[in-house]
């Protein structure tokens, strides 16, 4: 797990925060957590809004578990029949400094309790030029992949709208994953909010840890196909601190990209 520091306009200087991958890497550096009962995890705060959601229920159907050939975990949605986004850091192998193949990555759908209702393959895996994890200090904001499968997603799984459009301070949304703390299920919290934008973030107060890199930041919408909902962003990053100030990297940041599958983001 990577530690870096994420200058945002609510706090005084800089603040630490966490990539939400699960597994493997050591911290880097080493960031107050505040204690209640039990030491809080990262991105998590005192008040814990996480609360288990049924995979096979609209809109967290969309939302998959992405796999590695090295047991790497992550989070990611369905935005096209064979389409996933996810987070670019999920896929970096940090003993080659390299992104991993597509040949290397497993999207599950229903996952829950180490059962599924679908394996598919990767075909292809496209990240952003402008990110390298490798780097001293990476372009969280460049921080997304999209992976093609090698089939179709399920009949049953609706891919989700993707939301390019800004979205403003106050904006309701919600962020579902799987915790590194309860990996088995999918956790989501229902009741956050954006908290305004920093450095090419969105900063939202979602409750959420390690193994939600890559799930979605969900934002109502009207119609569509997403059954009310599309996605806004991807979960990046927690804030190491008892206030909950979180990162996702914004839609319009890989829109190009989904549009050359012929994904377009909603206006």
């Amino acid at each position: 797990m990577r530690e870096t520091e994420q200058e945002h306009a609510w706090g005084a200087g800089r603040r630490a925060c966490v990539f939400l991958v699960a597994g493997g890497l050591a911290l880097l550096m080493a960031a107050p957590v505040a204690r209640a009962e039990r030491p809080l995890l990262p991105g998590v705060g005192p008040g814990d809004r996480r609360a288990p959601v049924d995979a096979d229920a609209a809109p967290w159907r969309s939302v998959v578990r992405v796999q590695t050939n090295l047991a790497g975990r992550c989070t990611g949605a369905l935005v096209g029949p064979r389409t996933v986004v996810t987070a670019g850091h999920c896929l970096f192998n940090a003993r080659t400094r390299r992104f991993l193949p597509a040949s290397s990555l497993h999207v599950l759908f229903g996952y829950a309790r180490g059962d599924y209702s679908q394996h598919i393959t990767v075909a292809r895996v496209v990240t952003d030029p402008a990110y390298d994890p490798s780097a001293g200090q990476p372009l969280e904001s460049a921080d997304w992949a999209v992976l093609t499968l090698d089939a179709p997603a399920p009949a049953t799984v609706p891919p989700l709208p993707v939301a390019a459009a800004p979205l403003a301070a106050g904006a309701p949304v919600m962020l579902g994953g799987y915790s590194q703390d309860r990996a088995q299920i999918l956790m989501a919290d229902r009741d956050c909010r954006v908290l305004g934008t920093t450095a090419g973030l969105l900063v939202h107060d979602c409750d959420a840890t390690r193994g939600t890199s890559g799930g979605p930041l969900l934002v109502r919408t009207a119609g569509g196909t997403g059954e009310g909902w599309a996605v806004a962003g991807v979960a990046v990053a927690a804030g190491n601190t008892p206030a909950v100030r979180n990162f996702a990297v914004p839609a319009a940041r890989f829109a190009a990209s989904l549009a050359k599958d012929g994904i377009a983001g909603q206006p």
